[in-house]
């Protein structure tokens, strides 16, 4: 009986070791993809809808067999900081990020600034960043661990712009409000030189602190140039439904364009019928998606109440480039990956695409996706053009 007992034990222990084994190999097998993202503030929808995209494409990932490298399978996780739409909290993130978590790729971070943070520590620390950010300070051989995964102002400005002057060819005037940070800057920049060259005059260029919550002041401003069309850049619908309303009171009815508008719903809950007609640079009319991009701007939608946008699409896209690009360098090392990076072809949400923008960025590290202009019609969008890239 003795005896027994002290050969059942040590099968206990056996079998606790041999499941303990298991659960290391597993974790071992698990590759972590942060994400610096606004979680709170106005840009949290933008978060919250990017970490339920990155979600549903690691999910696929490993229905459809994981990453094969070298014969070893790995699935992809995916973990959400909140970086709040700003450089100190950019910094906090990077920290605990790349020195803390000691992640090794990024599938996403959103805001110029925010993502500058980041990019110093993942840069140095040889880890893969894709970033939704829009200033091309961030960009370029000079960083060649960094891809980005949305359309920019190179990329969306000049067409959107030269659409809505074809739309509206009796416009001549604009006034222009963006954001007092890097991405308000350098997006202002490209969108000042687009309007002048479609032969529309800047009367007014004017600036906002993110975290506003009162633009009486601005709009009676951006109202008193009596301008054809107002840009309101890259704020965040849900402030941008704000300024409209706000310019509505004051009785300017003219041409509403939002450069980063990536949706309806934000625009209608603040703007309600001052929004009408407004014209979005980066969102997607789900009357366009096919079965399978409506299963996934359902999930956003249940999980932040507005549709997907370009940017939480540049997450979903994120995971299938970063799959592609360890099986053709059949290797997990960020430095490796990013190296295959340059010409690996994937099937993203809108289908098959690659990298490019060497002409302009100086390497090839702009994710290829189409540019879709969409409309404000009633309570929904309307797409009115798209340049296929």
């Amino acid at each position: 009986m003795k005896n027994t007992f002290h050969l059942s034990a040590l099968a206990k222990v056996v079998g606790a070791a041999s499941l303990l084994a298991v659960t290391h190999l597993a974790a071992a097998d698990t590759i972590k993809l942060g994400m610096s993202v606004p979680l709170s503030g106005s840009g949290a929808n933008w978060g919250k809808g990017a970490e339920v995209m990155c979600a549903k494409a690691a999910e696929e990932v490993k229905s459809q067999g994981g990453v094969k490298v070298k014969g070893k399978t790995y699935d992809f996780e995916c973990v959400g900081y909140d970086n709040k739409y700003n450089a100190a909290e950019g910094a906090k993130v990077a920290q605990a990020l790349v020195e803390r978590d000691g992640v090794k790729f990024v599938a996403g971070s959103i805001g110029t600034a925010p993502v500058r943070a980041l990019q110093s520590l993942t840069e140095r620390r040889k880890v893969l960043m894709f970033t939704s950010g829009w200033g091309s300070s961030i960009k370029g051989p000079k960083f060649p661990l960094t891809f980005t995964q949305m359309n920019t102002p190179n990329e969306i400005v000049a067409p959107l712009i030269a659409s809505i002057k074809k739309l509206n060819p009796a416009i001549k005037t604009v006034v222009m409000l963006n954001p007092n940070d890097a991405t308000g800057q350098e997006t202002e920049k490209v969108a000042k030189v687009a309007w002048e060259k479609n032969g529309v005059k800047v009367l007014v260029s004017d600036w906002y602190e993110r975290g506003t919550s009162e633009f009486q002041p601005i709009a009676a401003k951006l109202a008193a140039a009596k301008p054809d069309v107002v840009d309101l850049g890259t704020m965040p619908p849900a402030d941008a439904g704000l300024v409209f309303k706000e310019l509505k009171a004051l009785g300017w009815n003219g041409v509403k364009v939002v450069e980063v508008g990536t949706g309806a719903d934000g625009l209608l809950a603040t703007g309600k019928d001052a929004v009408e007609g407004a014209y979005l640079g980066a969102a997607v009319d789900a009357s366009s998606m096919t079965p399978h991009q409506k299963s996934l701007d359902d999930s956003v939608r249940k999980a932040t109440g507005e549709g997907v946008n370009a940017i939480q699409i540049g997450f979903y896209d994120a995971v299938w480039a970063l799959k592609a690009a360890m099986e053709k360098a059949q290797s997990i090392d960020p430095e490796e990956v990013g190296k295959a990076m340059f010409t690996v072809k994937f099937k993203g949400f809108f289908g098959d695409t690659g990298f490019g923008g060497k002409a302009v960025y100086g390497s090839d590290q702009q994710m290829l996706i189409p540019v879709i202009i969409t409309q404000l019609v009633g309570n929904a969008l309307k797409e009115v053009d798209r340049v296929q890239k």
